[in-house]
């Protein structure tokens, strides 16, 4: 039987703990390539930008049921 590749699956930021909305956002802003220019962010502030482009659905959390990772894309 040939392996289902699965599409991502969005994931509400609403549905999820703050605790694990927490560990989303960190594991993101955290990645190397996410610098925020030359002036020196603070992770807090990192997540809170973040937090925020979620609340107004510039940003989406996607779970890859394939490699089973999860991510936050901007949306277009």
């Amino acid at each position: 039987m040939p392996e289902q590749i699965s599409e991502p699956l969005i994931i509400p930021y609403t549905q999820l703990s703050a605790e694990a909305l927490q560990g989303v956002i960190e594991s993101f802003v955290l990645r190397e390539g996410t610098e925020y220019g030359t002036q020196d962010v603070s992770l807090e502030q990192k997540v809170a930008q973040v937090l925020r482009q979620l609340e107004r659905q510039e940003a989406t959390i996607l779970f890859d049921p394939y490699t089973e990772t999860i991510d936050i894309v901007l949306r277009r």
